[in-house]
């Protein structure tokens, strides 16, 4: 990583050179691959140490600035947020390279479209006359018709009923 600095109303002591470049370092990991660069401004005005770090790197700029009675810890507070940022920035970076598909993967030939199932619908039967029946003539009709069950109504209780084939070659009976 390249430095400059800059000073105003204050001379850039090696001291202080030394505290930016040893924080810069223990964040290094942040800022591999590509080549940084770091602009530190530092200023004293009525007592006030404002630190503004200024970094280009991956095509991005990252920029800071924080105020405290003392400059190390202004320059702390600003590398602090700078790392912040590079830290937010190289997770993007990350994110978006492992969503990306191959090109490999995105090529059409050779792969079929299976359409997906689609979900029960009801289609709608033909409508017939519900007759007064007994069950036995019930089952005499059920073997005319070609569907599992027949609906009708019980000549006995007049009330519906439902019979249907088994599995078992028997018949089962569904009255409310």
């Amino acid at each position: 990583m390249k430095y400059e600095y800059t000073g105003r109303h204050i001379d850039v002591t090696p001291a202080l050179k030394s505290h930016v470049e040893e924080h810069f370092d223990r964040i290094g990991h942040l800022f591999n691959g590509k080549p940084a660069k770091a602009h530190v401004v530092i200023e004293v005005e009525r007592g006030r140490h404002r630190s503004e770090i200024i970094v280009k790197w991956r095509n991005d700029v990252l920029t800071a600035n924080a105020t405290s009675p003392d400059m190390y810890k202004s320059l702390s507070q600003t590398i602090a947020k700078i790392e912040k940022q590079a830290l937010k920035l190289k997770n993007k970076v990350i994110d978006k390279k492992q969503k990306a598909v191959k090109v490999s993967a995105v090529s059409t030939k050779g792969t079929e479209v299976k359409p997906e199932p689609a979900s029960p619908r009801i289609i709608s039967a033909k409508r017939y006359a519900v007759k007064p029946l007994t069950d036995e003539e019930a089952i005499l009709r059920l073997h005319e018709e070609e569907n599992q069950f027949l609906v009708f109504r019980n000549a006995e209780t007049e009330k519906i009923a439902v019979i249907y084939k088994r599995k078992d070659g028997n018949y089962g009976l569904i009255e409310p």
